[in-house]
């Protein structure tokens, strides 16, 4: 049974490679892009099973037009892929005020407005799947990407909750959470201008590694989109999908060392109750 879904950011990367192999399988998509005619490819093959919009992430009454307009015309969405997103790259005291507010206002904000967006419209048909495109950097960090990190930690603290919320009506989400992938990632960084006091830093580190290609980029945006589509064809969605050979030593790191520091402190953490 082919499903529909509703995709944002697919111009490239993931939300482009997510469309092309759902409108092959026979599924119908609504692709949400900035550049109308970057699907026109797709388009002229597959006719209306492509409903496309021009959206803005960080246009909140555009975001609410474009899915009710999409549930509207479509009748129901089972799955809603919250994929448009970008970088910044830069240390904390680099980045710009505007450039802060643009990250967050994408990132953060324009994904909880599609995830607010859709949620009437899913609880009203009795449920559906929200997959939200995270990052390795929802639970770990690199120097030089903090406001990255702050947008994709806190969209996961959104996603965690509102999937308590909503549970009872059907609604599942899942986070999905690739590492370093072999996408136009890159091209779509934002840079700070760089301060000379940061080059001997970790910060410094980071960005002489990022100009020079250091970073052995292994993941397959292929075998990631292939897995997205299997979990949310599976009837038990999972919460998390971590993504890529590296991710997973990163993040289970990463959490090891949160567990050992609670452990280290715990003496303090419960002494801190009344003594009645």
């Amino acid at each position: 049974m082919s499903r529909t879904w509703f995709i944002t950011g697919t111009s490239s990367g993931f939300g482009r490679l997510l469309t092309e192999k759902l409108l092959a399988r026979g599924d119908r998509v609504a692709a949400t892009l900035r550049r109308m005619d970057a699907l026109d490819d797709l388009r002229r093959t597959y006719g209306d099973r492509l409903w496309t919009a021009r959206l803005d992430l960080t246009d909140q009454a555009a975001v609410r037009t474009a899915i009710d307009r999409a549930f509207a015309e479509l009748g129901r969405i089972d799955v809603v892929v919250n994929n448009a997103g970008y970088g910044l790259f830069g240390a904390a005291e680099e980045v710009s005020d505007e450039q802060i507010r643009h990250q967050i206002d994408t990132n953060l904000i324009g994904s909880i407005a599609v995830i607010r967006a859709a949620l009437p419209h899913l609880r009203a048909q009795g449920g559906g799947l929200i997959q939200q495109v995270s990052s390795e950097g929802g639970q770990i960090t690199y120097p030089n990407f903090s406001l990255y990190h702050a947008s994709k930690w806190g969209i996961e603290g959104f996603v965690d909750a509102a999937a308590k919320e909503v549970g009872p009506f059907g609604i599942r989400f899942t986070i999905v959470e690739p590492g370093p992938t072999r996408t136009d990632f890159g091209k779509g960084l934002a840079h700070a201008e760089p301060m000379a006091v940061y080059d001997d830093t970790p910060a410094g580190e980071v960005r002489r590694a990022i100009a020079n290609g250091g970073f052995d980029i292994k993941g397959d945006p292929e075998k990631m989109a292939d897995a997205m589509i299997a979990h949310a064809d599976r009837a038990d969605p999972p919460l998390r999908l971590a993504l890529g050979g590296a991710t997973y030593p990163s993040i289970k790191a990463a959490l090891e060392g949160r567990l050992a520091e609670l452990e280290a402190h715990k003496a303090t953490t419960l002494a801190m109750d009344f003594d009645d």
